[in-house]
């Protein structure tokens, strides 16, 4: 293809995109582009499969039968929630092989948010208001992504991430309303995941590489700073109902900006954990690779009987 050709196929492009039209997987697409979205699902895609590892770690510790069956829900919806993406970047031309490898050997990351310890049952309860609150945030967003299958797949995880937000909520909200002991339990994992959760919307857009290059061509249509900040506007009057303090001393309302004002967020912090070097960074990937280890029969055996079912359609056919 000449130069020129690709210059007119990148104008059609940009022009699409000015109009808000989906691209499709059959769609002429600028390279940049369709790495970009790879990098981008894949990621939202392991992020869901290694978030199912700290809640799985609580299954058998829940305080009641209600509690265990609404967290296998919930796990199982983020399992569902893996699949359907992983589904879609494979419309853009990788294997699913080539992604599980890559969250394997270290290539690709997930959220920073899934390498902090859940230590206690109050921790279920924040995970599901906090990070699950950030989640739907973010992905709400993403409902209107130029990419079709990723908008599409968004859809759905949204909803289902509703819930996910609610289930927390209200685990919080019994224990801020029983003993004393129980409240501080909660206002304990406040403490611990409030700055980690706001780490998950990314660096700030002055920091970050991809932000203005993904706003463009509205593979986000939000900057990860304006994220933030909507989220901390929509959680603190949460925390208020729950009568838990926000661990941000210089956490205050702007009347003349209608948001609120924060502190700095130790980004050092940020960029260690996203290097590997967080608390549970190794034991997740470690975690992941073992799992999928010791999977290898099932898949073999899944693969075995697809295969002997295609070839006996093919001979009744014949």
């Amino acid at each position: 293809m000449s130069e020129r050709e690709v210059k007119s196929l990148e104008e059609i492009f940009e022009a699409r995109i000015a109009r808000d039209e989906k691209i499709e997987a059959k769609d002429w697409m600028p390279e940049k582009y369709r790495l970009t979205h790879i990098r981008q699902i894949s990621q939202h895609a392991h992020s869901e499969i290694v978030g199912m590892l700290p809640e799985a770690n609580w299954i058998t510790r829940a305080p009641s039968l209600r509690r265990k069956v609404a967290l296998l829900a919930k796990i199982q919806d983020e399992g569902g929630h893996g699949l359907y993406l992983y589904s879609a970047a494979e419309t853009l031309g990788i294997s699913r092989e080539e992604m599980y490898e890559q969250l394997h050997t270290g290539v690709a990351k997930y959220s920073s948010i899934f390498n902090y310890p859940a230590v206690t049952w109050a921790d279920m309860g924040t995970v599901g208001w906090l990070v699950d609150g950030a989640a739907i945030i973010n992905q709400v967003a993403l409902m209107g992504a130029s990419y079709g299958p990723y908008s599409r797949a968004m859809v759905r995880i949204c909803k289902e991430e509703s819930f996910h937000q609610r289930q927390g909520y209200e685990i919080l909200l019994t224990l801020c309303n029983g003993t004393p002991e129980q409240k501080e339990m909660a206002q304990d994992a406040l403490n611990r995941w409030w700055w980690p959760s706001l780490m998950m919307f990314g660096p700030k857009d002055a920091d970050s590489p991809n932000t203005e290059q993904s706003v463009k061509w509205k593979l986000k249509r939000k900057t990860n700073d304006e994220l933030r900040q909507q989220f901390i506007d929509q959680t603190v009057p949460q925390a208020d109902i729950l009568g838990l303090t926000i661990p941000d001393p210089k956490l205050k309302w702007n009347p003349e900006t209608k948001q609120y004002d924060w502190g700095e967020i130790d980004w050092n912090e940020f960029w260690q954990v996203v290097k590997g070097q967080g608390p549970c960074n190794k034991h997740r990937v470690e975690a992941r690779k073992t799992a999928w280890e010791k999977g290898t029969w099932v898949r073999d055996a899944a693969m075995a009987y697809a295969e002997k079912q295609e070839n006996k359609v093919i001979k009744e056919a014949i």
